[in-house]
């Protein structure tokens, strides 16, 4: 924010430049609280645990997947998984978090048809988002763990906040909820950057609201960021990275590449909104019976898993999961894939993205961010297209539709294309398909759903964070 200097008193009606620096001085004032900055000393300090958690969480979950999809198939005699596989393990997990959700504190924590949150954590829901989450993610549920980790990392933050028997304010329950939720971000992402773009478009404040709430963030963000790198070196533990292994350099820009960003972006964004549309529907849908109607989609989501492995010859774990892995994969060797099974999976993953976002637990960034680049790959040769523009493109278009973050989308996909060369076909994908997403029919609203002892944090329920979410 730019500084002021001190000008004349305000006068009755004061202009736009007459109220700057009357919020600068609400920004010094907030620096000169003992209390603020005690809060800042103890952001700085919870990045550390936050940190540890979340990255033994995402090697517990990346090693229960490693466990379900690979050693054990192999154990039993098979090369790869059979295309039935989902179906037992999807089942399970169903049934685990239907009872979370119906006997379990916070029921699990949120919907993830409902889009990004970062408040509403709290101490007493962390067992129940840690079982759902275990239930969901190893298990096959098209979900990411950012949601989880988010809900993981405001919880913990809030209970070492208590243990260190730090005042129990509304102003402390925002910033430490958000420290811990930025330092989770950062975990997953593997980058600062991303955890504070987010952070801030998903608050949506500004001037001193946004400073008071950021400061904290960015502590715990910078602090938690250093553990994870020091941590994930020193033990050589793989939680996942995102950033793709593209072959050869990106090429030039030209005005191919910005046409047919423009047309992805619109294109993108009207073949994802049914998919969204149908996870709110779906979500409406299990809100009535959890658990009976929480085993159904998860079984549903099993079957359009299998159909994709019968159909096409591939391994179930292609449409499973977040797809991070299989991302990853794909763009090492494109060629790999029929446009066959290109179609298919993004037919079926897709499908099974929407039944999992209406009812399992996970979040919503990762499985886009697959679905755009099985898109992008399908789409490279189109004429003066080619596969990096593609992949920046549909990356950029799936993110921004299924978050309606377009600041964060931008950022997160050129962290994940590993360079700034895409910067211009990333941003007008991205903006494109935000405003045509927001253009399109909103859908109904997400239900919130708790548990028999309620879901403390969620929104309304004292002591709650008041930083908002993402819309629906």
């Amino acid at each position: 924010m730019p500084q002021t200097r001190p000008g004349p008193e305000p006068s009755a009606e004061p202009s736009a430049g007459q109220e700057q620096p009357q919020e600068a001085t609400v920004l010094r004032q907030l620096l000169r609280s003992p209390g603020y900055l005690k809060l800042l000393c103890l952001s700085a300090l919870i990045g550390i645990p936050v940190s540890l958690a979340a990255f033994w969480f995402l090697v517990a979950i990346r090693q229960m997947e490693t466990s379900l999809w690979t050693d054990l198939p192999k154990s039993l005699g098979w090369d790869a998984p059979p295309w039935w596989w989902p179906l037992p393990l999807l089942l399970v997990g169903g049934v685990v978090v239907g009872l979370v959700v119906t006997h379990m504190r916070g029921a699990g924590g949120h919907i993830p048809a409902g889009g990004m949150q970062t408040g509403g954590a709290s101490a007493g829901a962390l067992p129940g988002v840690v079982l759902a989450a275990a239930a969901s993610l190893p298990l096959g549920a098209v979900l990411g763990p950012e949601a989880p980790l988010i809900a993981l990392g405001g919880g913990l933050a809030l209970l070492l906040r208590d243990i260190a028997q730090a005042p129990a304010t509304p102003q402390s329950t925002v910033l430490v909820g958000a420290a811990g939720a930025g330092a989770a971000i950062a975990v997953i992402f593997g980058s600062p950057l991303i955890a504070a773009v987010l952070l801030i478009e998903v608050a949506g404040v500004g001037g001193p609201q946004l400073f008071a709430v950021m400061l904290p963030a960015l502590l715990s963000t910078g602090v938690g960021s250093l553990v994870f790198t020091g941590l994930g070196r020193w033990t050589g533990l793989p939680t996942g990275d995102l950033t793709l292994k593209l072959s050869g350099p990106a090429p030039h820009l030209d005005a191919a590449d910005v046409g047919w960003a423009v047309l992805i972006g619109a294109a993108v964004a009207l073949a994802l909104h049914p998919v969204m549309h149908g996870a709110r529907l779906i979500a409406r849908y299990v809100v009535a019976r959890p658990l009976v109607r929480t085993v159904q989609c998860a079984l549903a989501a099993a079957v359009c898993i299998a159909l994709f492995a019968l159909i096409t010859g591939r391994s179930p774990a292609d449409a499973a999961g977040s797809g991070q892995q299989t991302l990853a994969e794909l763009t090492k060797d494109p060629h790999a894939w029929s446009v066959g099974a290109l179609i298919a999976v993004l037919l079926f993953k897709g499908a099974a993205y929407a039944l999992c976002l209406g009812s399992m637990r996970g979040g919503p960034i990762f499985p886009a961010l697959c679905l755009g680049g099985m898109a992008g790959v399908l789409l490279a040769p189109l004429p003066g297209l080619g596969l990096i523009p593609a992949l920046a493109a549909c990356m950029a278009a799936t993110a921004a539709s299924a978050m309606r973050l377009p600041v964060s989308s931008v950022v997160l996909v050129v962290v994940v294309l590993g360079g700034a060369a895409m910067v211009p076909v990333v941003i007008l994908a991205a903006v494109v398909a935000f405003v045509v997403t927001e253009l399109l029919p909103a859908g109904p609203t997400v239900p919130s759903l708790s548990g028999p002892h309620g879901a403390p944090g969620a929104p309304g329920t004292p002591g709650a964070p008041a930083a908002p979410a993402a819309r629906p």
